[in-house]
C-alpha cells in the first residue's frame, strides 16, 4: 500500500532544521565575541591626554596577560606586551602585510630556546594615540600566530606602571 507523504511536514521538518542551524551560528558569533573580548579585553585602546603626555590603559586579561590591538606601519595587529623580549617580535610570515624588510640574520635567545631571526624595523607602531616611529624588531619564522610580542624597544621609549589589573602606558 502506497502512502502519500504530507509535503507540508516535509517542509516543516527543514524549517526547523534551518532554525536550528541560524540558533546554533547565532549562539557561536555571540560566544566568539565574548572570547575574544576575554583573550583581548584592549580591542579599542583608549587615550587621554595629561598635560603634555599621552596615556594609554590596558586591562589585564583572564591569564594574567596584557594584550592589545594596535598598528604596525598602518595595519591592524594583536600585540602581546612582553617586558622580557628586548625588541618587538614579529611572525616572520607577517612581514609583507606590515611592509617589514628583513634585514642581517641572527640568532635570538627565546622561550622556545634559540632561533634565527632576522633584523628589521618598523616605521610606526601606534597603541591608542601613542606613536613610537623607528622601532627595532625581528622577524620571527618559528612564531607561528599571529601576535605580535610587544618587547622593550618599544616599552623603554614609554613610561609604564603596573596598578592591580592595568598596565598604564605613557609618553616620556
Amino acid at each position: 500500500m502506497n502512502e502519500q507523504q504530507d509535503p507540508t511536514a516535509s517542509t516543516g521538518k527543514w524549517m526547523v532544521a534551518l532554525a536550528w542551524i541560524c540558533g546554533f551560528g547565532l549562539l557561536v558569533f555571540v560566544f566568539s565575541d565574548l572570547l575574544e573580548k576575554q583573550i583581548n579585553p584592549n580591542s579599542e585602546p583608549t587615550s587621554e591626554r595629561i598635560g603634555s603626555q599621552t596615556e594609554v590603559r590596558l586591562k589585564q586579561n583572564r591569564q594574567g596577560h596584557y594584550v592589545t590591538t594596535g598598528y604596525i606601519n598602518g595595519e591592524e595587529v594583536v600585540f602581546l606586551v612582553d617586558t622580557g623580549a628586548t625588541d618587538v617580535a614579529v611572525p616572520a610570515h607577517l612581514a609583507n602585510r606590515l611592509k617589514l624588510k628583513a634585514g642581517r640574520e641572527g640568532l635570538a635567545s627565546t622561550a622556545n630556546g634559540v632561533v634565527r631571526v632576522a633584523e628589521s624595523t618598523i616605521d610606526t607602531l601606534r597603541i591608542g594615540e601613542i606613536v613610537v616611529r623607528n622601532v627595532d624588531a625581528n622577524l620571527n619564522p618559528g612564531m607561528q600566530d599571529d601576535h605580535i610580542l610587544l618587547g622593550m624597544s618599544v616599552l623603554r621609549q614609554l613610561e609604564f606602571t603596573q596598578r592591580g589589573d592595568w598596565l598604564i602606558l605613557r609618553t616620556l
